[in-house]
């Protein structure tokens, strides 16, 4: 019992970051750069519902980051491979500190920890890469984007998940 239920535990894991790559890929030129809508950053809702993700979304984060490196989209590069992972893995577990608190039935809080956390920390890593702009400039730049991405898309991920029922089964 206790094997079967690592697999499923691994095998959501890997959903989860297999998803986030797609959607960095697919979506790429909006994913890196100065100003920047990582759209699979909406999945950072999913700690709420499964715990398993917290690893998926480190995953796929490094995952993606190192794509991007690959490609030539990601000019953080190495930086983005260590900080943008450790960011990302430390914003889903405090999301998942904050799955109870909720307006209504949303988990509002838990979206909270993604955008500044990644805000602070990429929008660094581009003030190093880049420059030119001030600091805060840059970390209101990506901090915007992560607010479209985590709190629009990852509240209306929340929303479908609560309503269809799935929330429940997860």
């Amino acid at each position: 019992m206790k094997q079967k239920k690592s697999v499923l535990l691994l095998t959501q894991s890997g959903i989860v970051a297999a998803l986030y790559v797609a959607l960095t890929t697919l979506l790429q030129p909006i994913g890196f750069g100065s100003v920047q809508c990582r759209v699979a950053e909406a999945l950072t809702i999913m700690p709420v519902y499964l715990p398993a993700s917290i690893p998926g979304l480190a995953v796929g984060c490094f995952l993606s980051n190192l794509v991007g490196l690959s490609t030539g989209a990601n000019p953080a590069g190495v930086l983005d491979l260590l900080l943008g992972t450790a960011a990302t893995a430390l914003a889903a577990v405090l999301t998942y500190a904050l799955r109870g608190a909720r307006l209504g039935k949303l988990p509002l809080a838990a979206t909270i920890p993604p955008v500044v956390i990644n805000a602070v920390v990429v929008g660094a890593e581009l003030y190093v890469v880049y420059g030119g702009l001030p600091l805060l400039t840059h970390i209101a730049l990506v901090g915007a984007g992560q607010a479209v991405a985590c709190i629009g898309g990852g509240l209306l991920l929340a929303l479908a998940l609560e309503n269809s029922g799935a929330a429940r089964r997860l």
